[in-house]
Parts: C-alpha cells; structure tokens; sequence
C-alpha cells in the first residue's frame, strides 16, 4: 500500500480530509524519527514499539568480488510488534 492510499484510508476512517490527514501523518512519523534520534523509545499499547539498536562493527564480503570488506558499527532503527498486532496479522 502507498502512502497516497493509506492517508485515503485514513481518511475515509476519520472524516478528515486527505490533506489533514496527511499533514498528521507526517506530523506524527517526524515525531516518531525525532524521539529515536534522541535515544527515547516509542511505544503504542496494542500496535507496537519503535526504538533504536547499535550494530556492532564486522567483516562483509563484496558479493560481485568476494572481496571483504569492513561494515562500520551503526545504529539503527527496529520495530517490535505488540502480541496483539501479531495475533491479528495471524488470523488474517
């Protein structure tokens, strides 16, 4: 689904309009980007959580060359669904 299809969906859910709709999401996805970058964890009950994970630094290989290759530690962002989310997504 694109974004242009979620913020109709949402929409149509919340009798907003699209524009609304969109600038809230966008409101609310900075919002989430802002707290990781500054370490903070986000946590929605019921939906699942967002917050951040250091990789540490290791040897890769250059799958054209076989050539290794060192992969710089980095952190990044992980999402953990809720078991609620899960048994949902799993009854389909």
């Amino acid at each position: 689904m694109k974004k242009s299809e979620f913020v109709t969906l949402v929409a149509d859910r919340t009798g907003l309009s699209k524009k609304d709709t969109e600038k809230t999401m966008d409101a609310i996805f900075e919002a989430i980007g802002d707290a990781l970058v500054s370490g903070d964890k986000v946590q929605f009950g019921g939906f699942g959580s967002f917050e951040t994970k250091q990789r540490a630094a290791r040897t890769g290989h250059n799958p054209r060359t076989g050539e290794e290759i060192e992969i710089a530690a980095a952190i990044t962002p992980v999402f953990k669904p809720s078991k609620t989310l899960k048994d949902k997504v799993d009854k389909k």
